[in-house]
């Protein structure tokens, strides 16, 4: 048995050095965050039906995008810190969020971001009193132990979204079934979510499901499975074992569809293999996906039924609810171009942009002549001010001033 994760998070949270709200300084921090991430602009295409024409230039905004409650959130409360906590060290165990402009204001503000070297945290810079936040996705249970030992105070962001899908990993523990988590094995949300784990098993996408599902009703080669899932899966996983119970969680910045499609595949796989009357025995669901990534994919799938001549989605490139809008954008045969700020578009008719899957390239003439219609969303980490750069480059780059 692994560690009482549970007991130790309640303890945790009941020590006086453990903050999960504001420091009461909210009405200043929301001005500056005001001033630094929200546009008129935006605003103004929004109360006129999500729609801006000037010119040869229509812009579409989908009728969800940009800050979720949770990142939105997050950054208050770093904000908030840095001014609860004037002279102290503060240090970050990651990005805020990932969007670069916030990350970078914070190192203004002199936050340090813990250093990553060979592909580990180096915690060795940080000493016993300084301050350290947890973003907005958490941590793991190994990192939050070993700032809790060193006497730091934590200040702890992490979505409540993200609590749920771990509260939910607990329940499978207690009754020792498998979490089977669909997400990003390296993404950090998965990471500090399956440290709550005792067994954990990440499936990326749907196909790797059917791999396993079609593995809990034939078996397979053994072999096989542990080399596919040998960095997604817990110390010592046996799937020959360790897939007779199992509940499933997710990251929360998946595609919605295919979460729900995963949780289907193995209600059914576990029904056929068990029967009914055993089923409730070996299979365990709560519905743990966001409601901002649920709200965000719904707009982009009404935006894309828009008669649009391209697409540009807006948001960090690691981050993983951006990648899944702009995967909806291409599965409806939309030219859609994933940048993550308004710096990407080059003089020139160019756009500096990550197509799915691939490094970053330059696309030549990107803007067609003529009357042109423009969807645009954000990730749930990109602020308005960001979003507001881009309509006025694509105007720029069409000749077009922007009458406000």
């Amino acid at each position: 048995m692994g560690m009482d994760t549970k007991a130790f998070k309640r303890s945790l949270h009941q020590s006086d050095n453990y903050h999960r709200r504001g420091f009461g300084h909210e009405e200043e921090v929301t001005e500056l965050l005001n001033s630094e991430y929200q546009s008129n602009l935006i605003q103004t295409i929004r109360d006129n039906n999500y729609c801006l024409t000037q010119g040869d230039v229509t812009i579409r905004l989908a009728e969800a995008f940009g800050f979720c409650w949770g990142v939105e959130r997050a950054v208050a409360i770093a904000y908030e810190t840095r001014q609860h906590f004037p002279k102290e060290r503060i240090w970050i165990t990651n990005e805020i969020i990932h969007n670069p402009s916030v990350n970078q204001k914070l190192r203004e503000m002199e936050v340090g971001f813990i250093p990553v070297k060979e592909g580990e945290k180096d915690f060795s810079v940080v000493n016993s009193g300084d301050v350290v936040i947890l973003p907005a996705f958490g941590a793991s249970v190994n990192e939050m132990q070993l700032l809790n030992d060193l006497g730091c105070t934590i200040v702890d962001t992490t979505c409540p979204w993200v609590s749920k899908v771990w509260n939910s990993v607990e329940k499978h523990k207690k009754r020792d079934y498998t979490s089977i988590i669909h997400g990003k094995y390296h993404h950090e949300e998965t990471v500090a979510t399956s440290s709550f784990a005792e067994k954990y098993l990440v499936v990326l996408n749907l196909e790797e499901a059917q791999y396993v599902a079609d593995y809990i009703l034939h078996g397979g080669d053994k072999q096989e499975f542990l080399e596919k899932f040998d960095k997604a899966s817990s110390p010592g996983f046996d799937p020959d074992v360790d897939l007779d119970k199992i509940g499933i969680a997710n990251q929360t910045t998946m595609l919605k569809s295919e979460t729900e499609e995963i949780g289907k595949l193995f209600e059914k796989t576990m029904l056929e293999k068990y029967g009914p009357t055993e089923f409730n025995n070996h299979f365990m669901s709560f519905n743990t996906i966001c409601d901002a990534t649920q709200e965000r994919q719904d707009a982009m799938f009404d935006l894309v039924k828009e008669n649009l001549d391209l697409l540009v989605v807006i948001g960090g490139f690691n981050s993983s609810n951006t990648t899944h809008l702009q995967e909806i954008g291409i599965d409806y045969g939309i030219p859609s171009y994933h940048i993550d700020g308004g710096n990407r578009i080059l003089e020139g008719n160019r756009i500096e942009h990550k197509p799915l899957g691939k490094e970053l390239e330059i696309q030549e003439n990107w803007l067609p002549e003529g009357k042109i219609t423009v969807g645009i969303t954000s990730g749930a980490s990109t602020p308005d001010q960001a979003v507001e750069e881009v309509i006025g480059k694509i105007l720029e780059a069409k000749n077009v001033a922007l009458v406000s």
